[in-house]
């Protein structure tokens, strides 16, 4: 960047800023570190309201606008686009200010480095300054708006009621709120969360599950719900995961367990409508990657992913931990002998060190599920 005192200097940094991928991912990083409901954004659109607040921010300097007289439709559409996502407006001014207070620290960064003096930085941190408090109270007025609205419009007004309570919980929420919608403070309730389907088949699955009461609708681009009762199944070819019934103060709690157990059974490309208790072992074990890696090393280090033959040893002994260390039923699931099966754990014994396979030895429950984690993460990295 050209070294200059002069004030278009500054306009040139803050271009060079916004076109800055890493300094548009810094920025972005600061937002979401300091909000977490910022955090559950996904991370291209704030880097995209990142880019659209700084271009704005740079065209207000060149043109020195007075922010009095500026629309601020943008920021208006980000506040709420926020609401209408469930991020509250103290969650959403949390992230805009850090983000902010770090592209303030990127400007007299690079500034410095670019040779433009201290005075010429802090007059247009003035005029950013003062721009950036009427994009913050533009942001806060569209977020309000859109608040009124969602409580004014019936299927706007549920999904953004479900939003609440399966986030923040229901502290707060008047008893009169959630009668209108079919829900008791004192209720228990079924937590679904289902795979991302297209709009069609989401539709569908909607119509199924409201048969069954409760309250359903969209809660980060997926379809989630509080049910009084359990369906009897979802369309075939589409992946629900749903709780066992709790208090409505556990909804936060639920939500996150049956997006990790969704997880899970997206890896395992599982399909139907699935209980999360059927999933716990898998989904506790899937939030420990670190403590696999070392597993994985310590039980299995000798093997190698590039060979056939240790993959199929790898997959034998999995199966059958998964048949209850039974030869007979591992065989019969792998399409074997028995003795196939014997020879093949034997020379896994050979290899690794284990488990082991003797006539009536049995792994222990921890053998068992150290084995079977470590190979089965073993076999999803192959």
């Amino acid at each position: 960047m050209t070294r200059t005192g002069s004030a278009p200097a500054f306009g040139a940094l803050l271009r060079h800023l916004a076109a800055d991928a890493a300094a548009v991912d810094e920025v972005a990083r600061a937002a979401r570190a300091n909000s977490p409901e910022v955090a559950r954004l996904p991370a291209a659109e704030v880097r995209r309201q990142v880019v659209l607040l700084l271009t704005s921010g740079l065209g207000a300097l060149e043109r020195r606008e007075d922010p009095a007289g500026r629309d601020f439709t943008e920021a208006r559409r980000l506040g709420a686009d926020r609401a209408a996502q469930g991020v509250s407006v103290a969650g959403l001014l949390r992230g805009v200010q850090a983000g902010r207070d770090r592209a303030v620290e990127l400007v007299v960064r690079h500034g410095r480095d670019a040779g433009i003096p201290d005075e010429v930085l802090v007059e247009g941190l003035l005029t950013i300054g003062r721009y950036a408090a009427a994009v913050e109270r533009a942001v806060v007025d569209g977020h309000r708006e859109a608040e009124r609205e969602l409580v004014r419009s019936g299927p706007a007004a549920r999904a953004h009621l479900l939003r609440r309570l399966l986030i923040d919980g229901p502290d707060d929420t008047p008893a009169a709120e959630l009668a209108r919608f079919g829900l008791r403070p004192d209720g228990r309730y079924h937590c679904l969360v289902a795979a991302a389907p297209d709009p069609v088949r989401a539709h569908t699955l909607h119509r199924q599950l409201a048969r069954h009461g409760g309250l359903l609708g969209a809660v980060e681009d997926r379809l989630a719900g509080l049910l009084p009762r359990l369906p009897g199944d979802a369309p075939a070819d589409l992946l629900a995961l749903v709780t066992p019934a709790q208090p409505l103060a556990r909804a936060p709690a639920m939500y996150a367990l049956c997006r990790a157990a969704l997880r899970t059974a997206t890896h395992r490309r599982l399909r139907g409508l699935r209980q999360v208790t059927d999933l716990a072992g898998e989904t506790a074990l899937a939030a420990q990657p670190a403590l696999a890696e070392l597993l994985r090393a310590t039980l299995l280090g000798p093997l190698d992913p590039a060979d056939e033959f240790h993959r199929e040893l790898a997959t034998t002994a999995l199966a059958w931990l998964d048949h209850g260390q039974r030869l007979d039923q591992t065989a019969a699931a792998l399409h074997v002998h028995p003795n196939t099966v014997r020879y093949r754990l034997r020379r896994l014994r050979e290899v690794t060190g284990g488990p082991p396979v003797e006539e009536g030895a049995r792994c222990t429950v921890p053998q068992t599920v150290h084995w079977w984690w470590a190979l089965r993460s073993w076999l999803d990295g192959c």
